[in-house]
């Protein structure tokens, strides 16, 4: 597409020119060469104007929980989507939690810095205004944070600070909510993981799907995870 562009530019140019200086060399006149120079300056500039324009366009359509949304990304929104892809692509909001390992009180915090990071750019005021045509990247993290972020915070991080407040001298493994929040952080994880690709997809970045592959290690098969006794911290509205 850029490259038949540039040709359609260049032909133009070529034959703008070609009549200047046909018509500069019939009429000999510097009047009209000077005019002539003037139109064929202005018309390079627009060209290459139109091209840089035309260039940074790029429409990306994504399907998400069965609702099809359509992106025709400029520079900033793609800079918007790259930043927050690598925000979701280095946190546990993407990477596994293995039982047994890792810590659900730093998950939790890592969630809740990931749905502020989200949440500013929303309230700031540089935050541009939805485009004229199609759907906006801000639109899509603001379905991540109402839609996941919130309700799974919502949900988990009152419960565990209750167990922490009660039982201060006594391990996160022995909370017994703590196989039913690493289940549910899993489910999140799924959830999340198309959204996360769809910024990655808006950004430009090649295959953003191999970034979020787990190791080796973490792709191994386990075993389900038994229910724990007792309900669920929270329901999801």
């Amino acid at each position: 597409m850029r490259v038949a562009l540039r040709a359609v530019l260049a032909g133009v140019s070529g034959s703008v020119v070609g009549i200047a200086a046909y018509a500069i060399s019939q009429t000999g006149g510097q009047r009209l060469s000077v005019i002539v120079g003037c139109l064929i300056g202005v018309a390079v500039a627009l060209g290459l104007e139109l091209y840089r324009r035309s260039a940074q366009l790029t429409e990306v359509r994504l399907v998400l929980l069965g609702n099809e949304m359509s992106f025709t990304t400029k520079t900033d929104m793609r800079q918007a989507a790259q930043r927050m892809f690598f925000q979701a692509a280095t946190r546990v909001a993407t990477r596994p939690l293995e039982d047994g390992s890792g810590n659900l009180r730093e998950a939790l915090t890592s969630l809740k810095t990931l749905f502020d990071l989200y949440r500013e750019p929303l309230e700031g005021h540089t935050t541009p205004p939805p485009p004229a045509k199609g759907d906006s990247v801000y639109e899509l993290v603001l379905d991540i944070l109402n839609f996941e972020l919130a309700p799974f915070l919502a949900a988990w991080h009152p419960s565990l600070a209750d167990f922490e407040a009660r039982h201060p001298e006594r391990d996160e493994s022995e909370w017994p909510q703590n196989a039913a929040f690493r289940a549910e952080l899993r489910q999140l994880q799924e959830r999340l993981r198309p959204y996360v690709i769809g910024l990655g997809e808006i950004a430009g970045i090649r295959d953003p799907e191999r970034h979020l592959r787990p190791s080796g290690r973490s792709a191994r098969s386990r075993p389900a995870v038994p229910q724990q006794d007792g309900a669920r911290p929270g329901t999801r509205e």
